[in-house]
């Protein structure tokens, strides 16, 4: 319960500040305004009195869809602090919770939800999907307190795709982070994680630089996301930006006119780029379980042209003709790339800046496409000829020691999922949503813990803009104090706690040690001062600024605090701690006398002992 108090505390402090931008924290039984949500309530009729949530309160679900969507809850009211609550049969009693699943109640939808609180509290959708939402509400209510105003509210998303794509290729993101984000999205009723990421393949050995993830790692986490309906769509680039595939493999690589190989083009020409492709597809298809993929299709000729490549134009006339124009090959991968999905049991995604109309040959028309550029394409024309439309705006990205998103000016723009770069559509019809997108450029640019703090604004205005009105609030300071009030999701992780305080220490481990000062990071990480310098990453092959190469040596170097390969982590393992790069996220493991970073599935991880 200690969790549950500390909340409290944080309250009263936070009523104040509510107050002063004229939110209130809780709405009183009887008045009119709604209770303070993320996304916000539009739709709020109060009653007289309230519902509390006590020591006797249950969890009343009768069938199966009911009973996991109570179980889910019960995990998250313990994870909050809440104390452990049963999850029962039969008919409810004052300060108990109804879970109610009523496939007939089809004006929810798939996803909407009716909450009514009184002397009891009941959750209804026509799905578990629906009663589940209605469950994070409630959530985010009793992180305010065990008091909640009666009233009774129907709450209906306006898009059915609300997503955040992440870009986890060539880096490593740590599936910690992952797992926090799959759990903020759920809380805030995001729907849709699009994953671009490496899983360590089976079939082919010689792609598996780091940067990937094992199976079993991806198994867990959608596993994760299933329990919490965050669908998690996997991604592989393609036909550019595959050169964490093909670096190794020559013989798949796109070749210029003057003999010069593209280690980041798949040669869509040959047969054989085309059957490692789907290769790929079908070993995801032993992690993911989602019924979407996503193949990118964007910048295929960044930094080039079509013109360098005249076995493409040679390809296309061949198969459409004379009139036949070099994009058609591209558009032809990306129909192939489709049926084959499709008869997989998958729809097909892609980003929009390849259909530049200088093809003859069109996408397949149920293909997905997510406008991220303003190109001679627009939003308007891609609907008309068929095609489902996420807006996935440059303005919503965030990139890892670059452009980050402002979110401040879109909320007061009262930006929403019509608002594509080029382009301000008048109807909704064609839009199935919007997400946020995170890349990592400069992986090396910021942390983990810094990207987290520049996403929740982000990630919380994309959830109401995607799901209700996009402006609830008069201010953006006002929006902002919602999110303070209902706090982060249970089961998030503070991933910026340190598990040793500032100090000096020896490390120690079989056949190595050394005495190094530990200083906590403003970030939630380490230093560690040698008498050479600060320890640090450094040498070999760079990646997105990041020395990714296994084997390279961490040495003491001129101490930075700007220097983000100077941090680190303990990571608290059986008997002693793991030490982790916070940028590359590999080990630090002894080799000779030295001390190397090695990705964890491929070298024993050192364990430490400090003293």
């Amino acid at each position: 319960m200690a969790e549950r108090r500390r909340r409290r505390f944080a309250l009263i402090g936070l009523v104040a500040v509510l107050m002063l931008f004229g939110v209130p924290a809780q709405a009183t039984a009887g008045q009119g305004p709604p209770p303070i949500t993320v996304p916000a309530l539009t739709d709020w009729t109060a009653e007289a009195g309230s519902y509390s949530y006590g020591q006797g309160t249950r969890l009343v679900a009768d069938s199966g869809t009911e009973r996991r969507v109570a179980r889910t809850l019960a995990d998250d009211l313990r994870a909050a602090g809440h104390g452990t609550v049963p999850v029962v049969r039969g008919g409810a009693r004052a300060g108990d919770i109804v879970i109610d699943v009523r496939p007939g109640r089809t004006s929810l939808g798939t996803e909407g939800y009716e909450l009514r609180a009184g002397k009891r509290l009941s959750v209804t959708g026509a799905t578990g999907t629906g009663a589940f939402y209605g469950t994070r509400t409630l959530l985010q209510l009793l992180a305010q307190g065990d008091r909640i105003p009666a009233g009774r509210t129907v709450d209906v998303p306006r898009y059915q795709e609300r997503g955040v794509g992440v870009c986890a290729c060539y880096i490593h993101i740590s599936m910690p982070w992952l797992e926090n984000l799959v759990r903020e999205m759920a809380y805030h009723k995001l729907n849709q994680l699009l994953l671009e990421l490496k899983v360590k393949s089976d079939a082919h050995p010689e792609a598996n630089t780091w940067g990937y993830y094992t199976k079993d790692e991806i198994r867990g986490l959608v596993a994760l996301g299933a329990e919490y309906h965050v669908e998690i769509i996997p991604e592989i680039n393609s036909p550019g930006h595959m050169d964490p595939w093909i670096e190794n493999r020559p013989d798949l690589q796109l070749t210029d006119a003057d003999g010069n190989r593209q280690p980041s083009r798949l040669d869509i020409t040959w047969p054989e780029a085309f059957a490692y492709y789907t290769g790929l597809i079908d070993e995801y298809a032993q992690a993911f379980t989602s019924t979407s993929w996503h193949m990118g299709a964007d910048e295929y000729m960044l930094g080039s042209d079509f013109a360098k490549y005249p076995q493409i134009l040679a390809y296309a006339r061949e198969k459409y003709g004379p009139d036949a124009t070099p994009q058609d090959a591209f558009v032809d991968f990306v129909n192939r790339v489709h049926a084959y999905a499709a008869a997989k049991g998958k729809k097909l995604r892609i980003w929009n800046d390849g259909l530049t109309g200088a093809n003859t040959v069109s996408v397949a028309a149920d293909t997905t496409v997510e406008h991220w550029l303003n190109v001679a394409v627009k939003p308007s024309r891609l609907i008309d000829q068929g095609h489902p439309l996420m807006n996935a705006a440059y303005a919503l990205y965030l990139v890892r020691g670059g452009f980050h998103s402002d979110t401040e000016a879109l909320y007061e723009q009262s930006w929403d999922p019509r608002s594509f770069e080029g382009e301000q559509l008048t109807s909704a019809d064609g839009v199935t949503g919007a997400k946020i997108s995170l890349w990592p450029d400069n992986g090396r640019g910021e942390t983990e813990n810094e990207v987290a703090v520049a996403l929740w604004p982000a990630l919380r205005h994309i959830a109401q803009a995607t799901w209700g009105d996009p402006h609830p609030d008069a201010t953006y300071a006002e929006f902002t104090a919602r999110g303070t009030a209902v706090g982060h999701a249970p089961g998030w992780r503070d991933l910026t706690r340190t598990p040793v305080a500032d100090g000096t220490y020896t490390f120690r481990t079989d056949g190595l040690s050394f005495t190094a000062g530990v200083n906590r990071t403003a970030d939630g990480y380490l230093t560690l001062r040698t008498a050479d310098g600060c320890l640090e990453v450094r040498g070999g092959k760079l990646t997105l600024n990041v020395p990714l190469q296994p084997g390279v040596e961490a040495t003491g170097q001129a101490c930075d605090t700007a220097n983000t390969l100077q941090r680190w982590e303990l990571e608290p393992v059986a008997g002693g701690y793991r030490l982790v790069n916070a940028i590359t996220r590999m080990t630090l493991s002894p080799d000779d006398g030295r001390l190397v970073q090695y990705p964890p599935d491929q070298r024993p991880s050192a364990v430490w002992h400090l003293s």
